[in-house]
């Protein structure tokens, strides 16, 4: 039986691409001189989320769990990484949040 390679990105580059992404986001003022968001506490990252590009910090733990793997993997399949927004997760609004509340 031949196995089919699978287009998805692994989860170690995906997981680098959004750290690399949330890096670059260096030159605006509220940031620190390491690049960090002031207002982001440590072992946290910014996703904008649904039609108006919510903005929310979410735990780094959660980007292990299976179900925001997979919200990950649309985003880069539907916006990739290369945009000036930041890491935006294709998804309703009222879902993340919920989601992200059961992973909590």
């Amino acid at each position: 039986m031949a196995y089919k390679k699978s287009s998805r990105l692994s989860q170690a580059a995906l997981i680098n691409q959004i750290m690399k992404k949330c890096s670059s986001m260096k030159t605006r003022q509220d940031y620190d001189d390491e690049g960090f968001p002031l207002d982001v506490p440590k072992g946290h990252f910014v996703v904008y989320v649904g039609q108006n590009r919510t903005r929310h910090v979410v735990p780094i733990s959660i980007l292990n769990h299976p179900d925001f793997q997979n919200l990950l993997q649309q985003a880069a399949e539907e916006f990739g990484f290369d945009h000036d927004m930041g890491l935006t997760i294709p998804c309703d609004e009222v879902v993340f949040e919920s989601l992200i509340s059961m992973l909590r």
